[in-house]
């Protein structure tokens, strides 16, 4: 394998996918001082990449072609395998040599797919899903969970380090998504707890501002009850992360844990809750958002308590 070299104000990075954590995560690269050409569905979300200075690029093949290394954080599986797969996506675009960075949470098999095809051209493929939502990646502090080549790993420090605090490699193609599927699965029951608790303690009568200050920071506390619990109070659902992208996260979730012959019955149960959430209408809102499908259970008007 030849050295590899990644140098800001050197290395030229493409980007697609400017949507919650994208866009925020690209502009943290160019700040960084990458040149970027960037491309997305909706040209407008890359408005603000723009006025930094990045490139506009039709298709994925056109980013790739503008490009040494390639980042794509998309929606689903089937946006993963037509932006990097596709007859005009960016293994098409790509010459030996180059480096494809999934940051979608996608399919473990799937990425050991396109690092296989993307081998077979001479180009490196890493996965590398991230945690942390919309608050982690404008402030530059995600968890990157990353599978792929260890050579090529550490070659992509200048850019990890741009975009994130905990950056670990966690072994070969795939083992970046499996280890989001170990971090979504802590989710899915962990965000049940903060909901049910904030529903209680409101039927309870209890200033809930004052309860967060009580158990926030004892052996309740988490990520979720920090940093969503507030929003929920304050009736802000906007997403840091959409139900409907974590219901495909917990989707991919279950299917690999029957391919591994486990049960894993607090995840079904979160999945189900979600698909409630879902189909009243919240979709589109972040996962925070159960409350309102656990509160319409409860027949309680959590936006007017």
């Amino acid at each position: 394998m030849p050295s590899i070299e990644i140098v800001p104000g050197k290395t030229k990075i493409g980007w697609i996918g400017t949507g919650v954590m994208g866009a925020s995560m690209c502009g943290h690269l160019i700040d960084k001082g990458f040149s970027a050409t960037v491309s997305n569905r909706t040209k407008e979300k890359a408005a603000g990449l723009l006025e930094k200075g990045a490139q506009w690029a039709d298709t994925p093949k056109q980013v790739a072609e503008a490009s040494d290394v390639i980042f794509t954080i998309v929606g689903f599986p089937a946006d993963v395998r037509s932006v990097l797969l596709g007859d005009d996506g960016v293994l098409a675009g790509s010459k030996a040599g180059n480096i494809l960075v999934d940051m979608t949470t996608s399919e473990p098999t799937l990425a050991v797919e396109i690092a296989e095809t993307s081998h077979a051209k001479g180009v490196y493929s890493i996965d590398a899903p991230v945690s942390g939502g919309d608050i982690g990646a404008k402030e530059a502090r995600l968890s990157i969970m990353i599978g792929g080549d260890e050579e090529v790993v550490t070659a992509l420090n200048p850019c990890w380090e741009a975009m994130g605090k905990t950056i670990v490699r966690q072994g070969g193609p795939g083992a970046g998504q499996h280890t989001k599927m170990v971090n979504q699965t802590l989710i899915a029951t962990g965000m049940i707890g903060v909901c049910e608790a904030l529903l209680y303690g409101h039927k309870a009568g209890l200033d809930l501002e004052t309860v967060l200050q009580s158990v926030g920071s004892g052996a309740a506390g988490s990520w979720s009850l920090t940093n969503l619990g507030p929003r929920i109070i304050d009736n802000n659902f906007d997403p840091g992360f959409f139900v409907e992208h974590f219901i495909k996260d917990m989707g991919i979730a279950l299917s690999e844990a029957r391919k591994m012959g486990i049960a894993l019955p607090g995840l079904a149960l979160g999945e189900q809750l979600y698909q409630a959430v879902k189909a009243q209408g919240h979709g589109r809102l972040g996962t925070h958002a159960l409350e309102l499908a656990l509160c319409q259970l409860n027949d309680i008007d959590w936006k007017n308590r």
